[in-house]
């Protein structure tokens, strides 16, 4: 808008040049009809240069709003809006310019990737004024293990005729979206997920269960709480101490704390042990989530991934599995197919916490590593 702005001083001297040139017409003492001819002429050279003035203003003015060249002014107007939403607070005025630096940056990427009209957006959430490494660091936790520790023997995909669609949200399997905060416990609240889907398909009865139990008591294995951890060894810890107490009597605190075992008694979802979905192959993960929703980890380190806001993630993102989520259904949006998977950066990420990943693509291990370590319990 502001290159449009900009060409408006242009378009009026243009009209009142024709003006005037008109006038010095009129007064000069020349036939009636040579003063005609000229008038005439004037007003279509002045005419196609209007014309042209106008496409080159609407043209700058589309290049601007793709290319996300705000005005430093709007910018930063964007940016107090921004900061008022998410209650931001910093510490200096040096802080405020860095984030502030980090911000812009971020959003000339959002608008970048938006006036591409690919299959999914980018917006200025809540981690906009956060550098990728800043994000990586403080919101992925996922500790993969040593294979040799934890081998298991892959499940046998029982890949017979599949649901063309399947979301366990819409059969109460789901709880709400929960938020892990500037904790690494990602694999805690996916291995919950799944466990919580797991009781309700059994029982029918849906318990929002505790991830703050998993962050306090299972650390004397592998899992370290906020300093990461990954779902099968949460799977294996639940089913030794015999199940998991609830939200409720176990609230979550977003911090390393120390176990309290007295609340460790009332265990009220049960699981016996956990079976590993085939390694990249989606046709059997597809089959698992047929069944239950299933953990999975991913490779959430992008700055797409970071950034989204809603469509079916089709971006490129590579296999380096960092953060544990849960896959809770599938389905197919004008004949692409995409993965419904629960993140745990709370309900104002995303489309309402949930993204919606690209299925059935080329790359070996799925969109962004998906069918690579997915587990769900028994």
């Amino acid at each position: 808008m502001q290159r449009w702005k900009l060409c408006l001083p242009g378009l009026i001297f243009l009209r009142l040049y024709i003006g005037s040139t008109i006038l010095k017409l009129h007064l000069h003492t020349q036939p009636q009809l040579a003063m005609e001819t000229t008038a005439a002429s004037v007003l279509r050279m002045v005419s196609c240069i209007l014309l042209l003035v106008s496409i080159i203003c609407v043209a700058s003015s589309q290049v601007s709003m793709a290319s996300g060249h705000d005005s430093p002014k709007d910018m930063e107007a964007r940016y107090g809006r921004w900061l008022s939403k998410h209650g931001r607070k910093y510490r200096s005025k040096a802080e405020y310019k860095h984030r502030f630096q980090i911000y812009q940056s971020n959003v000339h990427f959002i608008n970048h990737i938006n006036s591409q009209n690919l299959s999914f957006q980018l917006t200025d959430n809540k981690f906009a004024d956060l550098t990728n490494d800043e994000f990586k660091s403080t919101y992925l936790g996922l500790r993969r293990p040593l294979e040799t520790a934890h081998q298991r023997l892959q499940a046998e995909c029982s890949c017979g005729h599949l649901p063309a669609e399947v979301d366990w949200r819409k059969k109460g399997a789901v709880t709400k979206v929960k938020d892990q905060g500037p904790c690494g416990s990602c694999w805690a609240f996916s291995a919950v997920a799944a466990v919580e889907g797991f009781h309700q398909i059994q029982t029918g009865e849906l318990l929002t269960l505790s991830e703050q139990e998993l962050v306090d008591c299972d650390v004397d294995g592998e899992d370290e709480g906020c300093g990461g951890g990954f779902m099968e060894t949460a799977f294996e810890f639940i089913a030794q101490i015999g199940g998991l107490t609830t939200e409720k009597n176990y609230p979550y605190k977003g911090r390393d704390g120390d176990c309290d075992e007295k609340k460790l008694k009332d265990h009220l979802a049960k699981i016996s042990g956990y079976e590993i979905v085939s390694r990249n192959n989606e046709t059997a993960l597809q089959a698992a989530v047929a069944k239950q929703p299933v953990s999975v980890a991913i490779d959430a380190g992008s700055y797409e991934f970071q950034l989204y806001s809603k469509g079916i993630l089709t971006g490129s993102c590579g296999s380096d599995l960092n953060h544990g989520v849960a896959a809770v259904g599938y389905a197919v949006e004008k004949g692409t197919k995409y993965w419904i998977v629960k993140n745990s950066w709370g309900a104002n990420w995303g489309e309402d916490g949930y993204i919606r990943m690209e299925r059935d693509v080329k790359e070996k291990g799925g969109k962004c590593g998906i069918a690579m370590l997915a587990s769900f319990p028994l």
